[in-house]
């Protein structure tokens, strides 16, 4: 009996996510899955798409974002994601997670980029989980349990110290839960006041939940400047210790005095690979973005401001002519603007690509839902990659482009049957032109939509179609799942 698909796209280009070379051929799906790959000319389906000069590839994961509460709040919020080919996102990073936390209250920056009023009710991560089901998201979600939102609630706001041990033990009990209620690991925000007077000891000590569990370990380094290097063997202690693989955060080095120091921290992460599970995320531009924080400003180092509650007009508008037109010095002028977020311009482009270009290296954007003027990287960063640093400047090929962006994220993460087209794994899918794909979002204008994305599907189901419909190509659906890390 001839084969009969829901869904079948005939003549694409395949780049499976491996990284191994393209051919074309034909991909077939019935229900949520993958059921052949080749010459279906003898199959039908109830929907067949040509493909012919386009490219299919399994569908984008960002490896790193800020989306815990974007995934519940519809298309309005995934769009940016949806319409790059992202079907995965790897919430609750740097230390920051929706859950498991109550609070009654505003928590301290950067819990701030997350969570707006309202939004602290997931006093259990089993109750975020609870609501992704019940509410649908358009993307899958594979979440961490933030370290600083957890000594926020462990030391009831008191985070300006090292923790004692009775919160210690919290914390590791708070982890423990949530893993066994569906999260995959463990984030921490080392550079950030909530999370910076934690000693590694009591990283350490929250993260030995992950051992029993197969949890990974994230994290925003304490350091990405001056003492880098440092952080690196710190975060590298961190996972020896408590027995895990480990993730670096937005790898980069900060400041004018550190650039081109990747050659030195590139090495040292490779030399740790060779003994320990490790991998780093990177996205592609050389500036950061954050919640505002005036004393770690420099008149060298432009910035943006993202968003401000006591002066929102200044959104999108540089601190310096701000304090210019207040006639005051950029530190004051911040201080006048929080809580906010800002753009920060403190990498070198060198650095940018060789960390990007290295093996280890994964994608992810680090957007921000949330800002009034986001940084571009939360509606762009897929469609640069493939587009600006694969057919315009050449930095490596568009099977290595997206293997960074599925089959090697998907195996850093644990993340089993997605990042690889092969038949059995669940039909996570982006169509897109490689002739045309490219980002539109700049810093000036950031939420514009990127070019040549035609088609999303997130466990079989269609996301995202160009021109679809009046809300910028989402088509509705909401077919994403919690996806957990396997533990085996």
């Amino acid at each position: 009996m001839a084969l009969r698909c829901d869904l079948i796209i005939r003549d694409a280009t395949l780049i499976d996510g491996t990284g191994g070379p393209r051919r074309t051929g034909d991909l077939g799906v019935k229900g949520d899955r993958i059921v052949a790959i080749g010459d279906l000319g003898g199959a039908s389906a109830d929907r067949e798409v040509m493909a012919t000069g386009r490219a299919l590839a399994p569908g984008f994961i960002d490896a790193h974002t800020h989306d815990d509460r974007a995934v519940l709040c519809g298309p309005a919020c995934t769009t940016c994601k949806t319409s790059q080919g992202v079907t995965t996102v790897v919430v609750g990073c740097c230390g920051v997670s929706l859950s498991p936390a109550r609070f009654k209250r505003m928590p301290p920056p950067p819990l701030d980029l997350i969570g707006a009023e309202g939004w602290w009710r997931f006093g259990d991560f089993g109750d975020y989980a609870e609501a992704l089901r019940k509410q649908g998201s358009e993307v899958n979600t594979y979440a961490l349990v933030g370290h600083q939102t957890m000594r926020v609630e462990a030391m009831d706001g008191d985070v300006m110290r090292p923790a004692n041990d009775r919160e210690i033990h919290h914390m590791h009990q708070r982890l423990k839960q949530s893993l066994a209620e569906g999260a995959s690991g463990f984030s921490t925000g080392l550079y950030y006041d909530p999370n910076k007077h934690a000693t590694t000891e009591e990283v350490i000590a929250v993260a030995e939940a992950l051992r029993t569990t197969g949890g990974l370990y994230s994290t925003h380094m304490r350091d990405e400047a001056d003492k880098v290097l440092a952080s690196i063997e710190e975060t590298m202690k961190i996972g020896k210790k408590a027995g895990v693989g480990v993730q670096i955060s937005h790898h980069k080095c900060s400041l004018p005095e550190n650039f081109g120091r990747s050659t030195q921290t590139l090495p040292l992460i490779a030399e740790y690979a060779r003994t320990q599970e490790v991998a780093y995320d990177v996205y592609p531009y050389p500036a950061g973005s954050t919640v505002l924080m005036p004393d770690r400003l420099r008149d060298d180092v432009k910035v943006m401001i993202t968003w401000s509650v006591p002066h929102p007009e200044m959104a999108g508008k540089y601190l310096h002519e701000i304090a210019r037109g207040w006639n005051s010095d950029i530190k004051a002028a911040a201080e006048r603007l929080t809580p906010a977020g800002q753009i920060s311009f403190q990498m070198d482009e060198e650095d940018v690509r060789r960390i990007m270009a290295h093996p280890l290296s994964m994608i992810g954007s680090d957007g921000i839902p949330h800002d009034a003027h986001p940084h571009p990287r939360l509606w762009g960063t897929f469609p640069r990659v493939l587009g600006h640093y694969v057919r315009d400047v050449g930095l490596f090929s568009l099977e290595t482009a997206v293997h960074k962006m599925t089959g090697r994220c998907a195996e850093a993460y644990g993340i089993v049957d997605r990042g690889t087209l092969v038949e059995g794994a669940y039909a996570d899918l982006v169509l897109f032109d490689p002739a045309t794909v490219i980002d539109a979002a700049t810093f000036e204008t950031p939420t514009l939509p990127s070019i040549g994305i035609e088609e999303v599907w997130a466990n079989g189901v269609p996301t995202f179609r160009a021109g679809f419909g009046d809300k910028g190509g989402a088509t509705g659906e909401k077919p994403g799942r919690l996806v957990t890390r396997h533990r085996g």
